[in-house]
């Protein structure tokens, strides 16, 4: 693994500045591989790793630097729940761990540095240096991934009946006989013009 400080330098490149979310992500994944004990996830251990992140913000960005779990892998799993929140699955071992940043870490830095009288900056010096357990509470959890979740996986590629695009890892919906993407059959996020 490498030191804090380099996973916080790789951390700001990959997001493209460095703030007091990129520093919690890095913490919170450090944490999470800790309490798996995986050590090298990046490396010999790359495919025991998938993490599921609950919040599309800064500290997410850092926690795909430290575990090297990426969307394009299929290794990192995004789910919209709107927390400070993440969830280490070791495949090997089958076991997992929900760390979940502690909304009374924001009071405490400001305990800590009431000096500093920017919030972001107050953060990131408190976040960087408070132990653990002021930052996070975790949680064994258990963690049922299908095999279609899991990376690597392959599976045949569907045709959608109204669009004609092609339709990956079991996504598709059957409506009236009709084979469709989840697009056709109403779940669109857009509009077509």
């Amino acid at each position: 693994m490498k030191s804090f400080a380099e996973y916080i330098a790789l951390a700001e490149q990959a997001h493209g500045h460095l703030c007091a979310g990129q520093i919690l992500g890095v913490r919170m994944a450090l944490c999470g591989l800790g309490h798996l004990g995986i050590e090298d996830p990046q490396g010999a251990d790359r495919k025991r790793l998938v993490t599921f992140v609950e919040i599309d913000r800064c500290a997410t960005d850092a926690i795909g630097v430290v575990t090297g779990c990426r969307l394009g892998k299929r290794a990192l799993k995004f789910r919209d729940f709107g927390k400070m929140a993440a969830t280490f699955c070791d495949l090997r071992d089958q076991k997992a761990v929900r760390v979940v940043a502690k909304e009374s870490s924001k009071e405490r830095a400001r305990e800590l540095y009431p000096q500093i009288e920017k919030k972001n900056e107050q953060q990131m010096v408190a976040y960087r240096e408070m132990p653990e357990e002021d930052l996070f509470s975790t949680q064994w959890v258990r963690v049922e991934i299908g095999l279609q979740e899991m990376p690597g996986y392959k599976a045949a590629r569907i045709v959608c009946d109204e669009c004609g695009e092609g339709i990956n890892f079991q996504r598709e919906v059957v409506s009236n006989g009709r084979t469709l993407c989840k697009s056709c059959a109403g779940e669109r996020y857009y509009e077509v013009l």
